[in-house]
């Protein structure tokens, strides 16, 4: 029994170590299956290591290793134990939902702090800290960027444009402060806003954490001035205004606030 589970933890590490030797090859290649390749475990995470199942083991000399979802969550509906997906662009209002880590589909926007935190707990997870996002963010080295420290066009979702102005032409700058236009489902529905996750392989750190930087902004539990919470990373029409990359944060809304530009993703101590 023992030689067998030395075989088989001996094949997962071969398997994984193939995976990240063709991926080299892939990126150059232009091929499809990039995606695939980096949606496979790692020896780190799922049964047997420090992290579940999606999760990157964050290990770093001097300070406490953590868990961090690889990417940025979707999530389901619960209800009577049976649970069934929640639309990525619809608000969570009264539903009971959890969080959960995929590649390859459209992250949840329209969330609020305190939602998302809720959804984490509900997967017996947490919201990262802000030092915990920015430390996991910046990668091993550290740098700017999840790939560097230079901003590279493309690299990441951040040039995309939410059609506000298209959607409510009539209501020009004040389409900031309306709840319900800030919340359509439509303007993360259009071409050129949030995409699939994973969908921009060089936005991915030497963790293995991909979207870190854009794509949509990311709550944390930092908490300031009582009720003002923080996302951090920007969304797909800015990552500067409020910091570079991983440096950018947002402090000016309330806990309860959410509109199409806010997601999260959760953390986890290790087992």
């Amino acid at each position: 029994m023992k030689r067998e589970r030395q075989r088989i933890a001996t094949l997962r590490v071969l398997s994984y170590v193939r995976c990240v030797f063709s991926r080299r090859f892939m990126v150059v290649l232009g091929t499809t299956a990039f995606v695939g390749c980096m949606a496979a475990s790692s020896p780190t995470e799922g049964k047997g290591g420090p992290c579940p199942s999606g999760m990157a083991h964050i290990a770093v000399e001097g300070v406490r290793a953590y868990c961090i979802d690889r990417w940025e969550a979707s999530l389901v509906d619960v209800r009577a134990n049976r649970e069934s997906a929640h639309p990525p662009t619809e608000p969570v209002k009264d539903a009971t939902v959890k969080a959960i880590t995929r590649s390859g589909v459209k992250p949840q926007g329209y969330i609020s702090k305190l939602e998302a935190e809720n959804a984490c707990k509900a997967a017996r997870k947490r919201l990262c800290t802000g030092e915990e996002w920015e430390r996991a963010c910046k990668g091993k080295l550290p740098t700017t960027f999840p790939y560097g420290n230079d901003r590279k066009a493309g690299f990441c979702n951040d040039s995309g444009r939410a059609p506000l102005s298209a959607l409510y032409p009539q209501l020009g700058e004040g389409v900031y402060a309306s709840a319900e236009a800030m919340n359509d489902p439509r303007i993360n529905q259009a071409p050129n806003t949030v995409a699939p996750t994973g969908s921009f392989p060089h936005c991915r750190n030497a963790f293995g954490v991909f979207d870190m930087v854009g794509n949509l902004h990311e709550w944390v539990a930092d908490v300031h001035d009582g009720t003002r919470g923080t996302f951090r990373g920007g969304y797909y029409q800015d990552t500067h205004l409020n910091g570079d990359g991983c440096s950018y944060r947002t402090m000016a809304h309330d806990v309860s606030y959410h509109d199409y530009s806010t997601g999260f993703r959760c953390c986890a101590d290790p087992r």
